[in-house]
This record gives C-alpha cells, structure tokens and sequence, in this order.
C-alpha cells in the first residue's frame, strides 16, 4: 500500500489541514460504510444521507482519533453509532405520531403548560408535603433518606408522602379545582 492509499497516512495528513486527504480517505472506506448503511436502512438514500452525516462527524472529531491506523474500524463505529441513533429517533417518532410519548422537540408551549400544571397542583399541598413529593420524585430519595434530611422518622415521612398523594390525587381528579 503506498502512501496515497494508506489510511494512517491519509489520517496524519488530514490532520495537518489537508483536506485533500481526508476527502479520500472517506472515497477509500466509502463502500464498506455504505453497505453498512444500507443493511441498516434498506434504503439509498438513507444509507447515503447516513454517509454524509458520518462523514460530517469524522471530520469534525478527526483529531480525536488515537491510532490512525484504525481508521476504517473508526469510520465503522461512527456509522453504527448513527444508524442506531436514527433508529431510536425515528421510532420516538412513530410513537409520538401514533399517541405516544412525544420526542425531545416537542413543542414549548406544551412542556410550559405540563410544569405550569405541576406547580399548581404542588401548590395544593402543605410546604412539607411539597417537600417530601419533591424529594421522592424529582430527586429520587429514598423514604429512608428524606426522613434523615428531616430528621423525622420513615413511618412519618410515609404517611404525610401518602397524604400528599392523596391530595395530589384529589386535586387532579377534581380537575385542578382546590378544596
């Protein structure tokens, strides 16, 4: 293998700012990647758009490469990477289109409105309360850790969590209208 076909070559110079290098290294790995692709996406031009994007990624994370000499095994992880990532992005998708759980670019005004939800109906319980919900789900103690926090005993902090809850419960089936 000469220098113009040696990945670990092509790797070295395309670090230096050689793009000219870097374009066939991608040219010399190119069909491996896109048959990868391909047995992913069963799709041209979803194997070819994956392509790009990895093409995108190696350039832009070129120098994160310890041994160029493993370059194709590289460009290889990278694809796979992405092929599995636009896998789970397109089943979020799916599910958010059939009623699912929405994706990650759901809308704003709906996250705003769901917390603004939230804290009204926090709002309904007494500060302790509050507390003890807030620590058990949004901060995932334990019951045995917030009743350290408090210094209160577990069976206490158990039955104020289950009289929040209860409230919590009657507040939302009551459509948000407090007591």
């Amino acid at each position: 293998m000469d220098e113009q076909t040696n990945p670990a070559e092509l790797v070295l110079a395309a670090r230096r700012g050689d793009d000219e290098a870097f374009y066939r290294l991608m040219v010399l790995h190119h069909d491996k990647l896109y048959r990868i692709a391909f047995a992913y996406f069963r799709s041209e031009a979803d194997a070819l758009e994956a392509i790009q994007e990895v093409t995108y990624r190696a350039y832009m994370k070129l120098h994160s490469l310890r041994k160029p000499d493993y370059a194709g095994t590289w460009l290889v992880r990278i694809l796979i990477n992405y092929c599995n990532d636009e896998r789970r992005r397109r089943s979020r998708q799916a599910e958010y289109r059939s009623g699912g759980i929405p994706d990650e670019r759901a809308d704003v005004t709906e996250i705003r409105a769901v917390r603004d939800s939230l804290e009204s109906a926090l709002d309904v319980l007494e500060p302790r309360q509050k507390q003890i919900v807030i620590l058990k789900y949004f901060e995932d103690l334990t019951i045995r850790e917030i009743a350290a926090a408090m210094q209160y005993p577990d069976g206490t902090i158990k039955t104020w969590l289950y009289k929040a809850l209860r409230k919590l419960k009657d507040y939302m089936r009551k459509d948000g209208e407090p007591d």
